[in-house]
């Protein structure tokens, strides 16, 4: 890119220096669930194909963007199976790249010709740091967030892009429905999902490491139903405030919580938000695209025949151990009809 920016003339190698931590994390293949999002909820909103990519780009960068600082901020160390950002070029380069790529997505807007895209895309910004804050706040603090607070925090935080994406949108569609109710069951579903991934899947731990959220000192949903709903046993909390990378003992806590009922009270929350979606999804009047991304996200707490799954003491693979992992046996899952 060979732009004039600020009155400072910006050239190819000053470019490609600071956007080298962004372009490494774009070279990744993620799960592509933002992008699926907007073109589902276009289904809807009939928004212009040029338009439309516009908007899919800009959610795009501020995504990459964000896991970026997100890596930084949580200490991670792998994503998608790579080495993060900030482990190849530094902390400093990476946060202003992440920063960067920020303003660059708000500039992208401006080809849509709409002065209140900056009002969206501000206010969505804003959300989207306040549950990154109150993350952040209540792992520092070493405080357990009740479930409701929880979920408020990922309505912001993880909700923030979608709702984002679909604002923006909506500028450019007759249709002007108030799609809230299902982004936010979508957000709780796709965030909730991915708490539980972190603690049982094998794949997911194979892109990042086994139950990385008790390493972090993470505040996840199953983490936090084991603390509120057995206030009398502390060992998940001591547990998590030792930031361990000790697999033997986060295998342990994960055990632990199988036995507390919490790995099974996620299985439940994540088959209820399904529904939640599913029927919301019938209330606006059905979406084949919609419905199917939400379907691939059940992966997890359904069998391919549509039972619900939980897992075992059994179907924890000890023999992993020594390579960070931890896998859902298939063969032993107990299918439960609900």
């Amino acid at each position: 890119m060979d732009a004039e920016r600020s009155g400072l003339e910006f050239d190819k190698t000053a470019e490609k220096v600071v956007m080298e931590p962004y372009s490494y994390i774009c070279s990744t293949n993620g799960k592509g669930i933002r992008s699926a999002l907007v073109a589902a909820f276009n289904y809807w909103l009939k928004v212009p194909e040029s338009i439309l990519r516009v908007i899919s780009d800009v959610i795009q960068m501020l995504h990459n963007a964000s896991l970026i600082i997100d890596d930084i901020e949580d200490g991670s160390h792998l994503r998608r199976g790579k080495p993060t950002a900030h482990c190849i070029f530094g902390v400093a380069p990476s946060i202003n790249s992440a920063n960067y790529a920020y303003f660059l997505a708000l500039e992208k807007l401006s080809i849509l010709e709409r002065p209140e895209t900056v009002k969206i895309f501000t206010e969505q910004m804003l959300v989207l740091h306040r549950g990154q804050g109150m993350d952040i706040f209540w792992r520092s603090s070493f405080k357990c967030p009740s479930e409701s607070e929880y979920e408020a925090m990922v309505l912001c935080k993880t909700g923030g892009l979608f709702s984002l994406g679909v604002r923006l949108m909506q500028l450019f569609s007759e249709n002007q429905t108030d799609y809230k109710p299902l982004l936010d069951a979508i957000g709780l579903f796709y965030q909730i999902r991915d708490d539980y991934a972190n603690l049982v899947d094998l794949s997911y731990h194979r892109k990042k490491t086994f139950a990385e959220d008790l390493t972090e000192g993470k505040f996840s949903y199953p983490i936090v139903r084991a603390i509120n709903d057995y206030p009398d046993d502390n060992q998940v909390m001591n547990i998590l405030s030792q930031h361990t990378t000790n697999s033997s003992l986060k295998l342990y806590c994960v055990k632990h919580m199988l036995e507390l009922g919490a790995l099974e009270q996620t299985v439940l929350k994540l088959a209820k938000l399904e529904e939640r979606c599913s029927q919301l999804i019938v209330k606006y009047g059905n979406n084949p695209l919609l419905s199917e991304v939400i379907q691939k996200l059940t992966d997890l707490h359904r069998t391919p025949d549509g039972h619900l799954r939980f897992i075992t003491p059994r179907d924890l693979n000890y023999d992993s151990l020594d390579h960070n992992e931890i896998s859902i046996a298939s063969g032993h899952i107990n299918p439960v009809s609900k």
